[in-house]
């Protein structure tokens, strides 16, 4: 899959699994207030990644 040069939010985040995917082309939230407060706004579900492996 193609990265972007652009990091999203996950480039602030602490956890080695999250960062590995800040610069992913997608815009993923952390778990928190702003996900959920964003999803209720714009009337979407929240979706979680548990990982894979």
């Amino acid at each position: 899959m193609p990265t972007n040069n652009k990091p999203n939010r996950l480039i602030a985040e602490k956890s080695p699994y999250l960062l590995q995917h800040a610069y992913n082309p997608v815009n993923w939230l952390p778990w928190g207030e702003e996900a959920f407060e964003k999803a209720k706004r714009e009337n979407k579900p929240v979706l979680v990644s548990i990982g894979y492996s």
